[in-house]
């Protein structure tokens, strides 16, 4: 792993640019900070400011669609009245299965202001995984965009919504001026809501800060999703942490995102940042490294959304003149790996890396409020890093039946204190809420949130990201973790992408490291001893993946997380005919394609690794 340090003269040179900042730090820090959950203090009552503020700046840019401030706390209006005059009251919810693109935000806003929740459905999603995801929420409502219909009708039978007119279709269309025709069985919700009123809507029972907002899922890679409701103090918080503290967002500035909004990253951070600045949020329905330069260019941002493999993609685009002919300045995300942090900085002139650590059921996040590199920042909430059993999410308890934390700059499991004022949101299901509790961890009473992810201070209070917990194997006696190895392959100049894991081999103990790799454009036919004898010079003998696999691409969830349950269940398989997969046998120094008889071999343990 990178020996990164942050030091107090680090901090004290970033100062200048943080100070100049000040104004958005107070402000910042009022938002961040509140924990009065019955305050009226609510997505709606933000966007509704931005409206009396900036009512002609952009809200929202969307092709050749733009959606002023005013517009769009009129469009979320009437829609709060529609879905009022629907029966829905507050505490009631409805699914949402839209791509990316105006309706969807005008949907949570509406909903918002009538205390009606959000289901953020994956739009990836189909059968049985969508219907489970729908009906752990109950909604009374399902809110259809025309592009993904099919998806809608493929459930349709196996989902329970309680109302009498359930199904609501969105043409795929600016829904502002062409409303289409909807399909029998639904109702044509743009028509409908064309006729409410754009004035607020009053409430006997006003919306506050700690009503549910939305729910937000899990991604689904280790099981079936779970529900994770996001409250109105999550908007709150992004507001105040992400637009204002670290951001410093202002009217002029555009935020580019490709991120699908069914995700934290997208939807909190990213959408509660321009909130925060009254900016405008340039939306794309999927992530295109092609067209990304044109949109920044077009859109002329100057903030974008990122996760770490976004990135990745765009520097694995050929260096061209035009690299720097743009207007961004400022990135906000997660993941970026320290191997491509600094390269991505420098090629493409970014000044401001945002880099986070949150998730969406979690009571805890870091901002990298001073713009150091490689670290995920630091974070005023409560947090201890504690010994952990390697390759599971279970903390090591002493003889006393307490956690211990470990010794500064080492890898430790990051748990969260639950406070009233650092609440854990949790999930829809109970039993999965408290098996992400830790309880009398320190103290007789007290209550830890276990994010299941290993960080490591690296000074000033900075956390870098190291693992998350399942991410590392035993092979030989060690353990490997699979964040250092893709780090190794990341700087081989041979791969575009690469995904490392355990597998398991008949009559041996632990797992055997596997790689699933793209090579890199430039590598006309893949030289796996050239691969090999440069992981043999940069890894331990053990850590050197025995398995490597090697295909045209790797399939990931609509936020780039790897599938990486079926990638291992595939193992070191030939089922795939048009994948090679290579095995560094005993006894050799290098890899050798497999074949149905060595795998035989393998399988059957005449092979003895």
């Amino acid at each position: 792993m990178s020996q990164d340090i942050v030091t107090a003269r680090d901090i004290i040179r970033s100062l200048p640019p943080v100070l100049g900042r000040f104004p958005f730090i107070a402000r910042g820090l009022y938002y961040y900070l509140a924990k009065n959950n019955e305050k009226e203090l609510t997505l709606g009552k933000l966007i509704a400011r931005n409206a009396k503020k900036y009512p002609y700046h952009p809200a929202i840019l969307c092709d050749d669609i733009t959606v002023s401030w005013q517009e769009f706390e009129a469009w979320s209006n009437r829609i709060a009245h529609y879905l009022k005059d629907q029966g829905l009251v507050k505490g009631d919810s409805i699914a949402v299965l839209l791509e990316n693109r105006p309706e969807l935000l005008a949907v949570v806003a509406g909903a918002s202001k009538v205390g009606v929740a959000c289901a953020m459905l994956n739009t990836s999603q189909k059968g049985k995984v969508l219907a489970h995801s729908i009906n752990l929420i109950e909604p009374k409502m399902l809110v259809v965009g025309e592009e993904l219909l099919d998806h809608a009708e493929g459930v349709r039978s196996d989902i329970r919504l309680s109302h009498s007119n359930p199904m609501l279709y969105l043409a795929d269309s600016n829904t502002l001026n062409i409303f289409g025709e909807a399909p029998a069985g639904y109702s044509n919700m743009a028509m409908e809501v064309s006729r409410c009123p754009s004035s607020k809507p009053v409430l006997t029972n006003p919306v506050v800060m700690g009503d549910t907002a939305v729910y937000l899922y899990t991604s689904g890679t280790t099981g079936l999703p779970k529900a994770a409701p996001g409250s109105h103090r999550k908007f709150v918080r992004a507001y105040g942490g992400f637009g204002m503290l670290s951001l410093a967002m202002k009217p002029e500035d555009v935020l580019y995102c490709t991120l699908p909004l069914y995700h934290g990253t997208a939807l909190l951070v990213c959408w509660g940042s321009v909130i925060a600045g009254g900016s405008a949020i340039a939306l794309r329905r999927k992530f295109s490294a092609t067209a990304f330069w044109n949109d920044v260019r077009r859109y002329k941002a100057t903030t974008f959304g990122y996760v770490g493999e976004l990135c990745r993609y765009l520097l694995n685009h050929p260096v061209s003149d035009q690299d720097r002919n743009h207007t961004l300045t400022k990135m906000i995300g997660n993941g970026l790996r320290p191997s491509i942090w600094k390269e991505f900085k420098e090629r493409f002139g970014i000044e401001t890396v945002a880099e986070l650590y949150a998730s969406s059921e979690g009571n805890i996040g870091f901002s990298n409020f001073f713009n150091m590199d490689n670290t995920v920042g630091f974070s005023t909430a409560p947090y201890r890093l504690v010994k952990y059993y390697e390759g599971t999410r279970d903390p090591i308890r002493n003889e006393q039946g307490l956690l211990e934390e470990v010794d500064k700059g080492e890898p430790g499991l990051l748990i969260g204190e639950i406070t009233k004022k650092w609440a854990f949101e949790g999930y829809t299901q109970k039993e999965a809420t408290e098996k992400s509790i830790l309880r009398d961890g320190f103290k007789k009473g007290d209550a830890w949130f276990n994010t299941g992810d290993v960080l490591r201070e690296i000074g000033c209070r900075h956390l870098q990201f190291v693992d998350r917990m399942g991410d590392t194997f035993r092979w030989k006696g060690e353990n490997v973790s699979t964040t250092e190895v893709e780090n190794i392959l990341d700087g081989s100049g041979m791969v575009e992408e690469a995904i490392v894991y355990g597998v398991e081999i008949p009559n041996t103990n632990g797992k055997a490291g596997m790689v699933t790799l793209v090579p890199d454009e430039s590598e006309t036919a893949f030289d796996t001893d050239k691969l090999f004898t440069y992981l043999k010079d940069n890894l331990p003998a053990y850590a050197v993946p025995v398995f490597v696999r090697i295909t045209e691409a790797i399939e990931k969830t609509g936020t780039f997380k790897y599938r990486k349950v079926d990638i291992q269940k595939l193992g070191y398989s030939l089922d795939r005919p048009h994948e090679e997969v290579y095995a560094w046998l005993p006894k050799t120094s290098g890899y050798t394609r497999l074949t149905p008889e060595l795998v035989a071999d393998i399988d059957s343990g005449a092979v003895r690794f």
